[in-house]
Formats: C-alpha cells, sequence, structure tokens
C-alpha cells in the first residue's frame, strides 16, 4: 500500500481529501502545516507528497525546498493542491522541482489520475538510496537526482574556475557536459555589433553546456564565471552513454523546455515591456531564485553591466533605472548588492 502526505491548512479540505484517498486504497498521513508536514516526512518517508502553498510555519514552497535538501526525501514525488492559478505561480512551483501543479477545485478523477501517473512513472527507481546533498537545489539538481544524472559526477575531478574565466566560447566544439559544483557561470550571446547580452545563469547544482552536445553542434553562445567557481567537467561520451536510460532523456527535454521558456519570455519582454518594467522583471527574475528561506534577505549580486546586459540595455539607463526604484522605496543599494524591499510592489506595478 502506497503512503500519502497531505499538508494543507484547511481543516475541512484536509479531511476530505484523506478520505477520497483512503477509499481509492493509499495509505493517508497528514499535517496542517509545512513544518510538521516536513517532520513527518523525515520520520516516515512518503510515498508521494500532496502538499498546499498557503501554510503556517513553513509555506508550500519551502516544503519542496526542505524535501529536495534532504537526500532521503529528495526523490519523493511532489504534487502542489493550490488555489494559486496564476502563471507566475505554477512556474516557481515547477522550476523548484514539482512533480505536478493541480489548481484547486479539482474534480476527484483529476487528483487520483495524477497521484497514479505519478507512483507509475518513479516506481522504478531507488528513493531509499542515499544521494550526496548540494548546498542549492534549483529544478535542474532535483530533476538530475530523480533521473540519476548525479552519476556523472560522482567520483571526478573538481575543477576551480577563477571569475572572469570563460568556460567555452562562442563557436567551440562541444566537448563534455559541466556541473555547477560552486559559484555561478553566465551564459552571453555577443551580437554581430558587439553587444552583449546575458541569457541565463547557472548556480550551484545545475548542469549546463548539455544542449550543443544533444545537438550535436558547436557553441552559439559563451561561458563565463561570474565569481569564482568550481566545476566538473564530464566527457560527451560518458552523458551519451546515460541518455539511453529513457527516464533520463524525458528530464534533459524537460530541462530545456523550462530554458525555452525563459528565453522566449525574455525576448517578449525586450520587445514589448517598458524600461522599467524590463529592469522589474530582471530584478524579480533573480529574487524569485533564491531559496525559499532566504528570498527575504537575498541580495542580487552582479555587476551593472552584467546586469544591464540581462536586461539589454546601456548600464547608465540601468542605473538611471534603479535610482529611480530606490527613490520610490522599492529597493536598497548597497556595496554587496540589491537588496528588494517591495517584491510584490514592483511585480504588480503597471509602467
Amino acid at each position: 500500500m502506497k503512503t500519502i502526505l497531505l499538508i494543507d491548512g484547511d481543516d475541512a479540505a484536509r479531511q476530505s481529501t484523506a478520505e477520497l484517498l483512503v477509499l481509492a486504497g493509499y495509505a493517508v498521513s497528514t499535517a496542517g502545516n509545512g513544518k510538521t508536514g516536513v517532520e513527518q516526512a523525515r520520520t516516515a518517508r512518503p510515498d508521494l507528497v500532496l502538499c498546499a502553498i498557503d501554510l503556517d510555519l513553513l509555506d508550500g514552497y519551502g516544503v519542496l525546498y526542505s524535501f529536495r535538501q534532504n537526500a532521503r526525501l529528495a526523490g519523493t514525488p511532489f504534487i502542489f493542491l493550490t488555489a494559486r492559478a496564476a502563471r507566475a505561480d505554477v512556474r516557481r512551483g515547477m522550476e523548484l522541482g514539482a512533480d505536478d501543479y493541480l489548481t484547486k477545485p479539482f474534480v476527484n478523477s483529476e487528483l487520483l489520475g495524477a497521484i497514479a501517473g505519478r507512483l507509475a512513472r518513479f516506481q522504478h527507481l531507488h528513493p531509499d538510496e542515499e544521494a550526496p546533498a548540494a548546498s542549492s537545489a534549483p529544478a535542474e539538481f532535483v530533476a538530475s537526482q530523480r533521473s540519476n544524472l548525479l552519476t556523472l559526477v560522482a567520483d571526478r575531478k573538481p575543477h576551480p574556475v577563477p571569475r572572469r574565466q570563460i568556460v567555452y566560447a562562442e563557436g567551440d566544439e562541444p566537448a563534455r557536459l559541466y556541473f555547477v559544483q560552486a559559484g555561478r557561470v553566465k551564459i552571453v550571446k555577443t551580437t554581430a555589433s558587439g553587444k552583449e547580452l546575458i541569457t541565463g545563469f547557472y548556480q550551484a547544482g545545475e548542469f549546463f553546456g548539455y544542449k550543443a552536445l544533444l545537438e550535436g553542434t558547436v557553441y552559439h553562445d559563451a561561458a563565463v564565471a561570474v565569481e569564482d567557481s568550481t566545476l566538473f567537467y564530464i566527457p560527451a561520451d560518458d552523458f551519451a552513454q546515460l541518455l539511453r536510460n529513457p527516464e533520463v532523456s524525458q528530464q534533459l527535454v524537460r530541462l530545456l523546455a523550462g530554458r525555452k521558456r525563459e528565453r522566449e519570455d525574455q525576448l517578449l519582454d525586450m520587445a514589448y515591456n517598458s524600461l522599467r518594467r524590463r529592469v522589474a522583471n530582471a530584478l524579480l527574475g533573480f529574487y524569485d531564485h533564491a531559496r525559499p528561506d532566504e528570498a527575504a534577505g537575498a541580495l542580487i549580486q552582479l555587476s551593472r553591466d552584467d546586469l544591464a546586459a540581462v536586461v539589454g540595455i546601456a548600464p547608465e539607463s540601468l542605473s538611471r533605472t534603479l535610482s529611480e526604484f530606490r527613490h520610490d522605496g522599492l529597493l536598497e543599494v548597497t556595496p554587496k548588492g540589491i537588496k528588494l524591499l517591495q517584491p510584490d510592489k514592483l511585480r504588480r506595478t503597471d509602467w
């Protein structure tokens, strides 16, 4: 009998959902807040988690983060049940590694179908085998844990990469996959006129460089260390061998799809939004990728030139816009980085 952990602060909803699951043949344990739910899971690992987002003590995002940081719980299928239907909420949950996202009210058959599908998908994995934890667990690291991509970095030599060093250049032939153990790497595209546009960042726990390997083409962008970093190098042959695993292939498709959506959003932002909206969206993007338990105090640590390259504007325009935001009390600029003081207002304001 499969065990489901149901975490929901709504007593009536929790009770009715639990009754449905019991009738469907599952063993059910329940929790009324996020902290209790995590504690219960650490005591007795469930086969699947159903979790609301709006919870006391620790919200749903924090619960998911706690699971992904725990080697024993990291591979547990995780489904959000919430009334939040906004695209940003769905995207944030999926980027953190949620396996599904059901919006309330949902029909019983939809819930039971999602549960059955997730359990069937992961039943061939071995979740009780502990894997090494990473310093952070964004979506790509979570996916890699489930698809055994972490076997690629086992027993490999870490390579220190100093700040500003080029990891690979545009036009290079791909020879390996990269895994960030520590630090950050930016992906840069240079226009014909020499202008740089940053199209992505990879941080601790993430793989990068797989797109060119999968396509069998040269790199169409460059990778540069934003700060002193440590990388693992995985030879292309080892990566190709692991791709024969269907689960690995599915997870890589998911990674590529997520990154493709980010690129599309970035291009639409640059094409149609105002300067202030573009800068706000870039800042919120970094804020949303912070760890849930640190987001409120997180600093966005990027040089002015790099942040301007993300937005696709001149550094002077960026400085002027940041000054306006600071004057409005939306953020604070410190020597160590930018701190968002009112992220919700920054998100809602229509410029």
